[in-house]
């Protein structure tokens, strides 16, 4: 089938963007590595991390990751190494970030609450040679050790913090080969030892970020280093940020290219403090810090806005968070009355944008100071250029309005995804990445979410993917079948929700499934409602309605209907 022709017109959207914002930017040769070290030799005695009571100069931090490299490299590590970063919001994260960047190695960072089966399918299909974790995540690691071919596992802990930069690091008894204490990896040994450091280009590979695609299986999306320094600078001029003079919450998970790349990238390029919050659900402590260290920059998602809105000294005016400039919101769709509440609260600006892993992470947002619309995802960033094209084939140009499958190209676009031909087929075809959500835009260019093609639910801005907790929730002994999906939820965005069939004649109560769930799952995919049903509808070919069990269950409650933005959409 030929081209339709193409009904809009080419990137009329910029006549809408604030007036600081050019039309294309220009975007330096380089790689995440010198964006960083160019940054610390310009401002040395910056602070660059904070954790807790305890800040790290820009020089500190470079020194670190110098000495870690050099561990590394002695290690084996050599270019194009696949390492398991399995840590949370600690200074330990960004160390060995850029360590395993400027070793030449890829970072596959994976979410340190997960259970083993979440560990095993992302290990043996990115088949990590190095891993950074927790102490505590040892037993895991070597239950792994059989899937992908271990050379060292290097740990650490919360309490490793205050001992980054000693004297003379702590010791730690070593009883296990290939382990490897962090605190000592930072003191490389002064032996003669001639280090060859890899040459960086902006076309090497630097994340292996896991999606779930088009499909709903996860799958590495492989994420180049231009494409993650050019989202910097599209973002880092979106939001009008100022060199030097930022201060950055990363309360969101570094381990996700949304925290990666609008927290620590970005303070990373604008000399900012980066505050670094290990649990995102403390709220309280989430306050001490924003006006503690007056907290300009706040990337987040929804539920944590939310909170903040709730939180009782807030409403009671005792807390000063004048400070905050702008905030953007993704991951899940941010509810009108959220940003109006937070905006009243703080004075400062609440923006919904979207993005995805495939171009990590940002590709649409809402004018920082100009119109913004409710339920609109805004208008592409710099250099992105859409299409709303049909359903069916993926060809033909919608008319303005009209609801389509988005299709974009833009400097942040992925590589592909790691060793799957057949999804980069449907993924990336001419050029274009087939994002698989369903859009309309209208006559002035802002982007509205309308549906999504694949079933991927977003709770509080996490990924969860309906066939794994139901592989979970079907592996128990008095289940029969069942069927998971999203729902509206003003606090997450979305909520799981399972509905089970019981094996006949079994005495099978909700508590039991939540316990069954707890042992293998990671909280947030653990349902929030079960229900027990007499069967699940099926297709003539035997696949789930999800839908149809959705949309009785909102009808049931008076939740929005199947198609509004509050329940259908794929951010960060």
């Amino acid at each position: 089938m030929d081209k339709a022709k193409f009904l809009q017109p080419n990137r009329f959207w910029l006549k809408n963007y604030d007036r600081h914002i050019p039309a294309d930017i220009h975007y330096q040769r380089t790689n995440l590595v010198k964006l960083f070290e160019d940054t610390a030799k310009k401002y040395p005695n910056k602070p660059f991390l904070t954790s807790n009571e305890y800040t790290f100069s820009f020089e500190c931090v470079s020194n670190l990751v110098d000495n870690l490299t050099i561990s590394l490299i002695r290690l084996g590590l050599k270019k194009g190494d696949r390492v398991a970063l399995i840590l949370p919001n600690i200074p330990q994260f960004v160390i060995a970030y850029y360590a395993i960047l400027k070793a030449g190695g890829i970072v596959v960072a994976m979410n340190p609450n997960y259970k083993l089966s979440e560990f095993q399918f992302l290990f043996k299909d990115s088949l990590p040679k190095y891993v950074f974790c927790l102490g505590r995540h040892q037993d895991i690691i070597m239950d792994l050790a059989g899937i992908a071919e271990i050379n060292s596992v290097i740990t650490t802990t919360i309490e490793d913090i205050p001992f980054l930069v000693p004297n003379e690091p702590k010791e730690k008894e070593e009883t296990r080969s290939k382990f490897y204490d962090f605190l000592k990896l930072l003191k490389p040994d002064n032996k003669e030892y001639k280090i060859s450091y890899p040459e960086l280009t902006p076309e090497d590979p630097a994340v292996f970020q896991y999606s779930g695609g088009t499909t709903g299986i996860p799958k590495a999306a492989i994420g180049l280093h231009k494409n993650i320094t050019a989202n910097v600078i599209q973002f880092r001029t979106w939001c009008d940020l100022k060199e030097g003079k930022e201060v950055v919450l990363a309360v969101i998970p570094l381990y996700h290219v949304y925290g990666m790349v609008l927290a620590l990238n970005i303070g990373a390029n604008i000399a900012a403090n980066v505050i670094l919050v290990e649990d995102p659900r403390d709220t309280d402590f989430i306050l001490e810090e924003i006006e503690k260290h007056s907290v300009t920059f706040y990337p987040g998602v929804p539920s944590m806005y939310y909170a903040i809105n709730q939180n009782q000294k807030v409403r009671d005016g005792k807390c000063d968070l004048t400070s905050i400039k702008a905030c953007i919101s993704g991951s899940a769709p941010l509810h009108p009355q959220i940003k109006e509440e937070f905006e009243r609260l703080t004075g400062g600006r609440l923006v919904e944008g979207y993005g995805l892993s495939e171009a990590p992470t940002a590709t649409h947002c809402n004018p920082l100071f100009g119109k913004n619309k409710a339920d609109s995802i805004g208008l592409p960033l710099p250099d992105v250029d859409c299409r709303v094209v049909d359903l069916e084939t993926g060809l033909i140009d919608m008319a303005i309005g009209e609801p389509g499958e988005l299709i974009l190209k833009g400097p942040q676009v992925m590589q592909g995804y790691h060793n799957n031909p057949a999804e980069n087929n449907l993924a990336l075809r001419d050029g274009w990445l087939y994002t698989g959500d369903v859009v309309r835009m209208d006559d002035e260019g802002y982007f509205f979410i309308i549906d999504r093609k694949k079933s991927l639910i977003k709770v509080g801005g996490f990924q969860v993917w309906p066939n794994e907790i139901e592989t979970v929730i079907n592996s128990h002994p008095k289940v029969k079948e069942s069927a998971v999906g999203g729902v509206p939820d003003i606090e997450k965005g979305e909520k799981v929700i399972a509905w089970i069939v019981r094996e006949s004649d079994q005495d099978l109560d909700t508590d039991e499934i939540l316990q069954w769930c707890e042992k293998q799952l990671v909280f947030y995919k653990i349902p929030s409602e079960i229900l027990f049903v007499e069967r699940i509808p099926r297709t003539g070919m035997g696949k789930v309605l999800r839908r149809e069990l959705i949309s009785e269950y909102n009808k049931s409650r008076g939740c929005p209907k199947s198609g509004q933005p509050l329940f259908f959409s794929h951010f960060w």
